[in-house]
């Protein structure tokens, strides 16, 4: 798989990254010639203290900002509505996403809605905005999603449960505020479960028909801090410095997958969370060991961190959930074989399939859950 492959990359995201820069953000905001800001999030945010910190340095820096916590996880077109209805009335001018990749999303989702009307279905796709949209922050109090890096808002159908992505350049944060600090309040889970995530997002990108020598430059350096930072943050929760390693290796690999896209184990961990509420940081760590080994040679001839790691990367992906305490196979989260076939159904017409570096058929998707039963 060359890397010389055609791209055009243009970061549209500046990145602001330490210790305490989220004291930054009244200035920030400022700067991009904002007074009224909607700060969306969620009420576990609001509980940790971030969410009034965040609205008060936007209030000492003189600008009125009015907070939306109904954010709830995997935001569905219903939760993006609600937030739309806060920031009409509010009539915001800039939108900060704060929390974890849904509250990135909510943001985004509202963004589109709130400057080019219609419905969020109508944005299913690429580049389906027609006039400009609001700027947007981002402060991730999570490493995971890499959303802060992205021009994509995943949403799901209120009615159908269809994760639709939809994306556009405006869509991505002006600003991505990455303060390590944020993130020690997330719970144990939490960070197991966005931490395997990004792992993921560093892995698949990497290898997908759409990967090139800027992409695997982003995927590369975020796998080399991801996996020198995980067990470090499980051994220690306080361990400010690892905490930074998975909050910039989570943006770096949000860059890989605005230049790469993804593969065919987020196509199987989405059916999972959509049909049996497995988060979905805990189905994807289950499908990517089992994706590795069905793309076989081919990905693991393209991966290139034979010296970032040593050994069976599959295997150490399952090692991984199983240090964290989660389940490694179906069998042990309730799910039997008659629930495959409608699984691979789904999976095989999930978006991200078609950048895997193998082709897989419908009757591909099923080996591959039969493979994660035990």
């Amino acid at each position: 798989m060359s890397l010389l492959g055609s791209f055009d990359h243009q970061p549209r995201t500046r990145i602001v990254f330490g210790n305490g820069v989220a004291s930054r953000v009244g200035e920030l905001a400022r700067e991009l010639g904002s007074k009224r800001i909607l700060v969306v999030t969620d009420a576990g945010i609001v509980k940790a203290g971030h969410a009034a910190r965040a609205v008060a340095a936007l209030n000492e820096a003189g600008l009125q900002a009015v907070l939306f916590d109904g954010v709830k996880e995997n935001p569905s077109t219903r939760n993006v509505d609600e937030c739309v209805s806060v920031a009409r009335e509010f009539q915001a001018d800039l939108i900060i996403g704060l929390g974890g990749g849904s509250s990135m999303d909510t943001a985004k989702g509202c963004n589109f809605i709130l400057t080019n009307g219609g419905v969020m279905q109508d944005y299913w796709g690429v580049g389906k905005a027609t006039k400009p949209m609001l700027p947007m922050m981002a402060v991730p109090t999570t490493a995971g999603t890499g959303s802060e890096c992205q021009s994509f808002a995943l949403i799901s159908d209120e009615v159908t449960h269809a994760k639709m992505a939809c994306g556009d350049s405006k869509c991505a944060p002006k600003i991505a505020l990455l303060d390590p600090e944020l993130t020690v309040s997330m719970p144990h889970s939490v960070t197991v479960l966005t931490g395997i995530d990004a792992i993921a997002h560093a892995v698949e990108t990497a290898v997908t028909k759409k990967r090139n020598a800027i992409s695997v430059m982003y995927s590369r350096e975020s796998f080399r801090l991801l996996i020198q930072g995980f067990e470090r943050v499980l051994r220690d929760p306080q361990d400010i410095e690892a905490r930074g390693f998975m909050l910039l290796g989570a943006a770096l690999a949000g860059m890989a997958i605005e230049n790469s896209m993804l593969g065919a184990a987020h196509s199987c961990a989405n059916p999972l969370t959509a049909n049996f509420h497995i988060v979905h940081g805990h189905a994807v760590g289950m499908m990517l060991p089992h994706v590795i080994r069905f793309n076989s040679h081919l990905a693991e001839a393209a991966l290139e961190y034979r010296d970032l790691f040593d050994g069976d990367l599959a295997a150490r992906i399952t090692d991984l959930l199983s240090e964290a305490g989660l389940p490694t196979t179906l069998t042990a989260c309730g799910i039997s074989n008659d629930s495959i076939p409608q699984l691979a159904k789904e999976a095989a017409s999930q978006w991200t399939a078609q950048f895997n570096p193998r082709a897989l058929s419908e009757d591909d998707f099923v080996k591959v859950y039969e493979a994660a039963l035990e």
